[in-house]
């Protein structure tokens, strides 16, 4: 191993959920962070004080470019847009705060509010030197922080359920489900639950949320009673950006549904089904 890759590597992970939280794309985000590491390579490093910060620096300048190129692309995304899944196995530990509605919340702020949000908030970065990164005002960055953290708080659950919670409330979703029992399912969803499905004009997939247990109930009820609806062993359990879920082996392929869980109850449920987000899981 170089000198160069020997300094970067330990940086990785951290460089990755900056890049992730940017642009909601494991492939973008381990693409952004090698761009990173080649332009680490061929800089001069010995006035670097501090290695973690000048890698962040790039990594969000990087994604931000990438941003401004996407903009017309997003704007032009069939349906609801989710991020890719980051699937774990149970009891891994991922980040409570990569869940998909937060992802989703980052994605409605500007570039640079969800840049000075993450840089400063969740990675610790002093105003000065997010100053320096966006090119703005350190009090205009103070702003654009601020305006990022209200709607970030709003995203963010008030009650975490405990894992075990979360297992025994999934368990009992994907078994009432695939076995059509509406009841049980009706009673495990919150009154103002919301449903969400990502097909990106590929695949089946509602255009707009569902809201409301009884709106997603009724359309739950048609989906398992189609022929190719996918029984239990279809079903792997996993963790998806912190929440618990499956990883569902259809006739279509692969995709994947997490479920948002407060005070007891299914909130919120994640579907994605778009093939190209799905890649890193064939």
């Amino acid at each position: 191993m170089t000198g160069a890759a020997r300094d970067f590597e330990p940086h990785r992970p951290d460089l990755v959920q900056v890049a992730y939280r940017m642009l909601g794309s494991v492939a973008e985000a381990e693409d952004v962070v090698q761009d990173a590491f080649l332009r680490w390579n061929a800089a001069p490093r010995d006035g670097v004080e501090s290695p973690r910060a000048f890698l962040i620096c790039t990594v969000t300048r990087l994604c931000l470019d990438r941003l401004k190129s996407a903009r017309t692309q997003r704007e032009e995304y069939v349906g609801t847009w989710l991020p890719e899944p980051l699937v774990e196995a149970e009891g891994t530990g991922l980040a409570h705060d990569l869940s998909i509605a937060l992802l989703v919340t980052l994605q409605r702020l500007s570039p640079l509010e969800r840049a000075a949000f993450l840089l400063h908030d969740v990675f610790d970065m002093e105003f000065a030197d997010v100053a320096g990164v966006l090119a703005r005002s350190e009090a205009a960055v103070r702003q654009l922080a601020a305006r990022a953290r209200g709607h970030v708080r709003e995203a963010r659950p008030r009650f975490r359920a405990s894992d075990e919670e979360a297992r025994r409330l999934a368990d009992a979703f994907q078994a009432a489900l695939t076995s059509g029992d509406l009841g049980t399912l009706s009673r495990l969803l919150a009154e103002d639950a919301v449903f969400y499905a990502d097909g990106g004009g590929k695949r089946a997939a509602v255009l707009q949320p569902i809201e409301g247990r009884a709106a997603i109930v009724e359309f739950l009820s048609k989906i398992v009673k189609h022929p190719s609806f996918p029984g239990a062993k279809a079903y792997q359990r996993a963790w998806i950006n912190g929440m618990p879920g499956f990883v569902v082996h259809g006739p279509e392929g692969v995709e994947t549904l997490a479920i948002e869980i407060g005070d007891g109850r299914v909130v919120g449920i994640y579907a994605v089904r778009n093939p190209d987000k799905l890649r890193h899981l064939s």
